[in-house]
């Protein structure tokens, strides 16, 4: 089976949306923001509290267990999915359905980071992440979350501008029209290999002649767009 990096998730109304998925990559990067954030805010207050005696020690530990416990998933929970590190590369945290995390998952995904961290940096965590389809550790397939990256768009017709609109040459059910459309729309969403693999299935149904069995079926999307 070929790698995909798009998540697809059709609603019970029909509509297909897609997201991106974040790699392991820009998830450890955006940790590391995230943790020299936190170390930061313990090292200053460590400071400060060296001057409180065992009261400041008591103050200490529960600033820590906050930040480490409560900081993903606060910001996760009421600020989009985000924490401060997965904002700068413009990743969140969602359900596996795209629909926004809540609570629980939220509290899940990062309770269970002490099994990804076993047995030391993240190992388990990253092969997890590299060894699923969908890019997620175990506190991730756990809570049914995934990672995925911002978008604001969910169809580009500028993606279907380099194709000639195709005549299809066999009558077309609805859902079938439905299909070749969705396929026109997302070229810059799904992965040339996942594009031709999708398109291949409808081979038999092509002229003999055709060669490219992805433009074929975007270009037949094209003309049930209303190009001619």
């Amino acid at each position: 089976m070929k790698l995909d990096t798009v998540a697809l998730v059709e609603t019970p109304e029909g509509t297909d949306l897609h997201a991106d998925l974040a790699g392991l990559v820009p998830r450890t990067l955006a940790y590391a923001i995230d943790l020299l954030i936190r170390v930061g805010i313990m090292c200053a207050l460590g400071f400060l509290m060296l001057f409180l005696g065992e009261v400041g020690m008591g103050l200490y530990l529960i600033v820590f267990f906050v930040l480490e416990w409560w900081y993903p998933v606060l910001f996760e929970v009421y600020r989009g999915g985000q924490t401060l590190g997965k904002k700068v590369f413009n990743i969140k945290v969602v359900n596996e359905d795209l629909t926004p995390v809540a609570l629980g998952p939220s509290l899940t995904r990062n309770l269970l980071r002490g099994a990804d961290i076993f047995p030391l940096f993240y190992a388990t965590g990253c092969i997890s992440i590299l060894m699923t389809e969908r890019f997620q550790r175990l506190g991730d397939l756990a809570a049914g979350t995934i990672v995925v990256y911002c978008e604001t768009e969910l169809y580009d017709r500028t993606t279907i501008e380099q194709v000639e609109a195709v005549t299809p040459v066999h009558t077309m059910s609805e859902d079938q029209q439905i299909a070749f459309i969705n396929f026109a729309l997302n070229k810059g969403r799904m992965s040339n290999d996942r594009q031709q693999e999708i398109a291949e299935i409808v081979r038999p149904r092509m002229p003999l002649n055709t060669s490219n069995a992805s433009d074929y079926v975007r270009g037949v999307g094209k003309w049930l767009l209303g190009a001619r």
